[in-house]
C-alpha cells in the first residue's frame, strides 16, 4: 500500500486580473477571504501543511468550511496544483505526476456516477479503460459489490438507488481499482442522519476488509472522532493540532480545537490561574479548584506564571454541588439516557451541563438555580492572548 508525506505544502490562488489592477492602484481588493492570508501572489488557502501518513493509516482532515481541507485532498489527488512544497507517495515525488498515474482513488461528495450506466458498468468503467480482461473485471466488480452489499443492484441505474446505495457504488468504483490510497471528500454529507450513522459503520468495516491508506475529509467532528486513527484539525489554512481522537479531546492544543471537538462544545469561562500553597489553581467567581498533579507538573515544566486565563470545562465534566459556581436553568433537553441543561447568568456566561442521573432530571425546570464545580483533572487553562493551552 502507501505512505503519504506532505512537506511544507502551500496552495495559493492567484488574484484575478481586476484584483491585480486594484492592488496596483493601491485600492483594497473586494474579494472576501475570511481570515485567509493575502500575499502579492494571491490568496493562501493552505499554509505550511506538514503531515506524515503511515501505510494503512486512516487519517481524517476536519475543520469548518473554507479551512483548506478539501483543497489539501485535491492536491494529493492531483486535481489542484501544489504552489509550494512536496508531496510523496511511497517515497516518490508526486508534484508533477498526472492524477491517473498516482494510483489513488477518490470518492466525491456528490457520488459522480454516470447516470446512463448501470451500477455494474459504473464500477467497471475505469478497469475497461485499462483494457483489463473481461473475466478479471467481472471478478473484481462482483467482489467489491459483495463487500459493500450491493450485488442485487448491479443491473440498476443510479437514479433507481437511494443516497446510501449510490454512495456504496461510488466507493465500489474506487475499490475495484485496488489503489494505494483512498481519498474521500465529505462522502456522507448528502445523507440523512440515520444513513450517515450506517455508512460510518460501513466505512469502518470496509477499512478492515481492504486495509489500505485512507485520507478522509469532513466538517463533521463526530465522523472525525469515530473514523480516524489520527485527526488533523484545520482552521484558515493552518493545521491546529494532529493527534488521536482521544488526544485532541483530552488535551486540546488551543481554544479553537477545544471548542470544535466535542458535542456540546466545551464551556469557556473567564478566570485566573493562581498559586495556592505552592500549587496551581483556577479561581472563578464562587469557587476555586486546585488542579490535578498531572496538570501541576505540566504547568510547572512550562514555568507558567499567575495570570488571567480562559478556563475550559466540558459539559460532561461539570459536577453538581451545594455551593460553587451558580447558574440559572434556561432550558433543558431530554436526550433519553441523559439531559442537556442550558444555564444562563453564570457570571455573565452561558453554560451547558450534561446530567446522566435520571433522579436529577425533574429538578431542573426553567428558572431553577444550580450550583456546580469541576474535578481538578478535567479543567483546561488557555492563555487569553495566544489562546494556546498553557499545559502544552
Amino acid at each position: 500500500m502507501a505512505r503519504v508525506i506532505l512537506k511544507d505544502i502551500k496552495k495559493i490562488y492567484p488574484m484575478s486580473g481586476d484584483q491585480k489592477k486594484k492592488k496596483a492602484k493601491g485600492k483594497k481588493t473586494e474579494h472576501k477571504t475570511g481570515n485567509l492570508q493575502i500575499t502579492d501572489k494571491g490568496v493562501v488557502a493552505v499554509q505550511a501543511f506538514n503531515l506524515d501518513i503511515a501505510d494503512k493509516e486512516f487519517i481524517v482532515l476536519v475543520g469548518p468550511s473554507g479551512c483548506g481541507k478539501s483543497t489539501t485532498l485535491r492536491m494529493i489527488a492531483g486535481l489542484e496544483d501544489i504552489s509550494e512544497g512536496d508531496l510523496y507517495i511511497d517515497d516518490e515525488l508526486m508534484n508533477g505526476v498526472a492524477p491517473k498515474d498516482r494510483d489513488i482513488a477518490m470518492v466525491f461528495q456528490n457520488y459522480a456516477l454516470y447516470p446512463h450506466m448501470s451500477v455494474y458498468d459504473n464500477m467497471a468503467f475505469s478497469l475497461k479503460l485499462k483494457h483489463m480482461d473481461k473475466k478479471e473485471i467481472d471478478v473484481k466488480v462482483r467482489e467489491a459489490a459483495e463487500i459493500l452489499g450491493i450485488t442485487e443492484y448491479l443491473d440498476r441505474k443510479p437514479k433507481a438507488l437511494s443516497g446510501g446505495q449510490r454512495q456504496r457504488v461510488a466507493i465500489g468504483r474506487a475499490i475495484v481499482r485496488n489503489p494505494k490510497v483512498f481519498l474521500m471528500d465529505e462522502p456522507l454529507s448528502n445523507l440523512d442522519a440515520k444513513l450517515r450513522n450506517q455508512m460510518r459503520a460501513e466505512i469502518l468495516k470496509l477499512r478492515q476488509k481492504i486495509n489500505t491508506t485512507f485520507i478522509y475529509v469532513t466538517h463533521d467532528q463526530t465522523e472525525a472522532m469515530t473514523l480516524g486513527d489520527r485527526i488533523v484539525i484545520m482552521k484558515d489554512g493552518y493545521i491546529q493540532q494532529i493527534g488521536t481522537p482521544q488526544q485532541v479531546f483530552d488535551h486540546p492544543a488551543n481554544l479553537f480545537v477545544a471548542g470544535f471537538i466535542g458535542s456540546p462544545q466545551m464551556n469557556m469561562m473567564d478566570g485566573r490561574l493562581i498559586k495556592k500553597d505552592g500549587k496551581y489553581a483556577v479561581e472563578l467567581p464562587g469557587t476555586t479548584v486546585v488542579l490535578s498533579e498531572e496538570k501541576q507538573a505540566r504547568l510547572a515544566a512550562n514555568d507558567v506564571a499567575e495570570q488571567e486565563v480562559i478556563v475550559g470545562v466540558r459539559p460532561e465534566h461539570v459536577i453538581l454541588t451545594d455551593s460553587g459556581y451558580r447558574g440559572t436553568v434556561e432550558v433543558s433537553e431530554l436526550m433519553g439516557s441523559s439531559m442537556h441543561v442550558h444555564l444562563t447568568d453564570v457570571h455573565g456566561k452561558d453554560m451547558v451541563v450534561i446530567l446522566n442521573d435520571k433522579k436529577d432530571f425533574d429538578k431542573f425546570t426553567t428558572g431553577a438555580q444550580i450550583d456546580l464545580t469541576f474535578t481538578p483533572d478535567v479543567v483546561h487553562v488557555f492563555d487569553r492572548t495566544t489562546q494556546k493551552n498553557l499545559e502544552w
